[in-house]
């Protein structure tokens, strides 16, 4: 069973000049659109990197190394 073709696209599945023209008012504000959101999201990415390159972690108690290594039970048989 086969899927069927959709008109807009030829044999080669390559946009059609119907299609081309449908979307061509949309392209525009498309574009706004996407650049708008890649900006917002690049900006969180900018902020948080700047956010925590500032933080010291002087309030993260860090804990003593173990004077010993715990020993592991030997597997060798």
């Amino acid at each position: 069973m086969a899927i069927p073709r959709s008109s807009y696209y030829d044999k080669h599945y390559r946009q059609s000049p119907a299609l081309i023209r449908a979307r061509q008012p949309y392209l525009v504000k498309n574009i706004f659109t996407g650049a708008a959101i890649f900006g917002f999201a690049i900006g969180v990415y900018a902020f948080t990197i700047r956010a925590v390159a500032q933080d010291e972690f002087e309030d993260v108690k860090v804990p003593d190394k173990p004077t010993q290594p715990p020993h592991a039970p030997n597997a060798s048989a």
